[in-house]
């Protein structure tokens, strides 16, 4: 059975639109952590104020940074009152253009870029 052009055509341009945006730079997520997390977390993400060292989320997890994972607390997707319900939820703030994230089973998911910005530059600065 053959696709309808217009089907075709939005399906090319969706493919298009996302698979140009699946690489995402830490860079761009350390402007949203500097503005959203710094203030709890502090400006290098060692923690402040009793808020957890975010440069230790690999070190927590046998090595492994569970880019996942992170990204559901982030904005509050699976959280249930993590931190005593002090961090904000901010799935809503991160909307917007979507990128295909790579989930470790290969499975190629849209996700907010902003999100998978700021997962990118946690990472980042793990030690």
């Amino acid at each position: 059975m053959r696709a309808s052009v217009p089907t075709t055509v939005a399906a090319a341009m969706m493919a298009a639109g996302l698979a140009a945006c699946t690489t995402t730079s830490p860079e761009a997520g350390r402007a949203l952590f500097s503005t959203h997390c710094a203030g709890c977390h502090g400006a290098d993400a060692t923690g402040r104020g009793g808020a957890p060292d975010l440069t230790l989320i690999a070190a927590r997890n046998d090595g492994v940074f569970p880019e996942a994972q992170v990204m559901s607390v982030i904005d509050g997707y699976t959280r249930r009152d993590q931190h005593g319900g002090l961090m904000p939820e901010f799935g809503a703030l991160l909307e917007g253009r979507a990128v295909l994230w790579i989930s470790p089973d290969g499975a190629e998911i849209p996700t907010p870029e902003s999100l998978v910005a700021l997962a990118a530059y946690l990472g980042s600065v793990q030690r």
